[in-house]
């Protein structure tokens, strides 16, 4: 079978070969970028790879048979688990986890389109709201800022849990940090989970605005081309 552009190595760029560090003892493992973990050679600890790219293996009816069914299995493993972890914060908190699942589905389809790391996106799209229960009992208020402050903190630990890397525990706490406010970060993956967000928080927050008050908040709040897109398609056409 021929090896789809995607995956194969003679269409890779320098930056699809890189090294992350292990968080258990410090040492360097080389990641291609569609290896989902390797094993540390000095310590034997598991390295997640948090720059994960398997191109169209997410949706591609034939991605088992051209990369192998562990190498599916393993990403979609990560992305469970945190669903897992998030689902248990949350307590039977259906609510807040239809949220969770509904801004995940909105950032990867706009991930589909603009890019941006794989892990970051869904890590943070999942975590996002991880801090609202707590922000309630210590403060008694769910609102955006103590959601902020309160996240990162739970987020790290389930992310640590999960042996996420350090560089992208510490871009997903960002984002988590600011999905309210976007204070002081603006990255690709910020951008798509802010999108995301909106996108399912609309209907909620604006529930009789007119078409014209639809309009200024699209062009008002999303970051994304592909967010914006969305958002006029379902809130202005139809």
């Amino acid at each position: 079978m021929v090896r789809c552009p995607g995956q194969d190595q003679r269409f890779w760029k320098p930056e699809d070969i890189f090294e992350v560090q292990c968080s258990g003892c410090g040492k360097i493992s080389e990641f291609f970028k569609d290896e989902p973990k390797l094993k540390c050679r000095s310590c034997g600890q598991v390295v997640v790879n948090p720059k994960i790219d398997l191109g169209c293996a997410e949706w591609c009816q034939y991605a088992e048979q051209c990369l192998g069914v562990s190498v599916i299995s393993s990403l979609r493993a990560i992305r469970d688990k945190l669903v897992n972890e998030m689902e248990k914060c949350f307590a039977g908190d259906r609510k807040r986890i239809e949220h969770a699942h509904a801004v995940l589905d909105y950032a990867e389809q706009i991930h589909a389109v603009e890019g941006g790391d794989p892990l970051v996106v869904r890590a943070a799209a999942i975590l996002h709201d991880i801090g609202i229960h707590e922000a309630e009992r210590k403060h008694g208020s769910s609102g955006g800022k103590y959601q902020e402050i309160e996240g990162p903190p739970i987020a790290r630990e389930i992310l640590d849990k999960c042996d996420i890397p350090p560089d992208a525990t510490e871009h997903i706490s960002r984002i988590i940090a600011n999905h309210h406010s976007a204070r002081d970060i603006d990255t690709t993956e910020f951008r798509i989970v802010w999108d995301a967000d909106w996108l399912v928080n609309i209907p909620a927050d604006f529930p009789d605005a007119t078409k014209e008050r639809l309009r200024e908040i699209i062009e008002k709040t999303f970051k994304t081309k592909e967010g914006h897109k969305i958002a006029e398609e379902l809130f202005l056409e139809n």
